[in-house]
């Protein structure tokens, strides 16, 4: 046996480190079967995978959606641009359509598609805004404090169940230490409501090899809550409240547009003489509605040590931790006129040095998730008591390691990107043998 600091992450917006000791009796790769799938899926289903570059330079393009035209069926192109999109065969008649913010969307019909190493291109759109009739604010604050007082316009009014794919993974330096994912069930309440998401846990797996982990493991804490929370339109009290507004400068940057349409960049930061770690980013606003689409922001992590009071909850005296990069993402999808939540990622970047240690050791964390289908909560679903996800839950503790390759079923998940899929292949192969 060997003592190894646990870092205990726990995020709600703000990441939380709690820090504390326990023995690492082992470190292999946790590889024991997970539980087993209770209902085979009845429905068949035709899988297709490919990347999706932008037309001019044929770059990758990170994030962009691809949905199944008159379905709620979606996914999202990896951090390599890679996707996976599994189809229920009575669908294949019909089309996908891939849209990302900044390019026209292109339809395709699903029998055109190939089973795999499809590639699709994008074109970069541009729209003069002065074709877009729209009455723009005196200025960019107004915009935004508009824009929050009509989320009960603008954002979905009713309650929603969504199935969603959840990723978490944790690196040190470049090396995968632990990889943890899940299909959950969000039961999403009315952008006018005050009651809080409830999230149920349906399928999970994961992998950690604390032998990379030296004698430092981390654990995050929150699972799902740590994407959800990020959903600003919902939860704006994380980073705008009426009292927080005047610390932020408003700006307008270039325009931009989504599926042909005009899209307001308005840039936020703290004002020059607000001191101590605030936010700062880009909120992309529909020009038409003034709907939040999406949200790029980070948080200012300059002040090392305020940065690190936010994060660090208890840690031994001997090992200082700080922040070095957070950044926040949020995209939204359309239904009618309504704007509801779609995507989400968080990454954390920092660095942890031992009192007396000349050298630092360098960590990641990323939480994702992405809604792969949905519908509407006509009954006003709720899970038990028992069923309900805790906020502080461990999604690394809920699973023992990867199943079969089929373990999925029909359900869509965003495609691993290489690093992750280079890992998960020398797992399995370590459970054939």
């Amino acid at each position: 046996m060997r003592t190894v600091t646990t870092l205990l992450l726990k995020n709600k917006l703000v990441m939380l480190l709690n820090v504390s000791l326990f023995l690492l009796i082992s470190s292999q790769i946790l590889a024991s079967p997970i539980f087993k799938q209770q209902v085979q899926q009845e429905v068949k289903y035709m899988q297709y995978s490919g990347s999706v570059h932008d037309n001019q330079n044929n770059e990758l393009l990170v994030f962009a959606t691809i949905s199944v035209v008159n379905s709620n069926i979606s996914t999202v192109t990896n951090s390599d641009g890679n996707f996976s999109l599994k189809v229920p065969e009575y669908l294949i008649d019909g089309k996908i359509v891939v849209s990302m913010l900044g390019y026209k969307k292109k339809i395709i019909p699903i029998k055109q598609l190939k089973k795999e190493k499809n590639k699709i291109h994008l074109n970069i759109s541009i729209t003069k805004l002065s074709e877009v009739v729209f009455h723009l604010p005196k200025d960019a604050s107004s915009l935004v404090r508009t824009m929050f007082r009509k989320r009960k316009v603008n954002n979905m009014s009713e309650h929603v169940l969504m199935t969603a794919f959840y990723r978490e993974i944790i690196k040190k330096k470049r090396k995968n230490v632990s990889l943890a994912e899940a299909v959950v069930k969000v039961y999403k309440q009315p952008y006018s409501s005050l009651l809080n998401d409830k999230i149920k846990l349906y399928k999970t797996r994961k992998s950690t090899d604390y032998s990379k982990l030296d004698t430092v493991a981390l654990k995050l804490q929150g699972g799902p809550f740590n994407a959800l929370y990020v959903d600003l339109m919902k939860y704006p009290e994380y980073v705008f409240t009426e009292d927080t507004y005047d610390l932020y400068d408003f700006s307008f940057s270039s325009s931009t547009t989504v599926n042909e349409r005009g899209v307001y960049v308005v840039k936020f930061k703290q004002k020059p003489h607000i001191k101590g770690p605030l936010y700062y980013g880009k909120l992309f606003i529909d020009s038409k509605t003034g709907a939040l689409i999406a949200a790029l922001y980070n948080i200012n992590v300059t002040d090392k040590e305020k940065a690190a009071e936010l994060f660090i909850k208890k840690k031994p005296k001997d090992i200082f931790v700080y922040p070095t990069a957070v950044s926040y993402r949020i995209d939204y999808r359309e239904y009618e006129g309504k704007w509801q939540y779609g995507y989400s990622n968080v990454q954390l970047n920092f660095k942890i040095k031992r009192k007396g240690k000349m050298f630092n050791s360098t960590y990641s964390v990323r939480s994702e998730m992405a809604v792969t289908d949905w519908k509407i909560n006509t009954n006003k679903e709720k899970p038990t008591y028992k069923e309900r996800m805790r906020h502080s839950i461990i999604i690394g503790d809920e699973a023992s390691g990867f199943s079969d390759p089929d373990f999925w079923g029909a359900y869509n998940v965003i495609e691993p990107d290489k690093s992750i899929e280079s890992a998960i292949k020398k797992i399995r192969r370590k459970l054939i043998k």
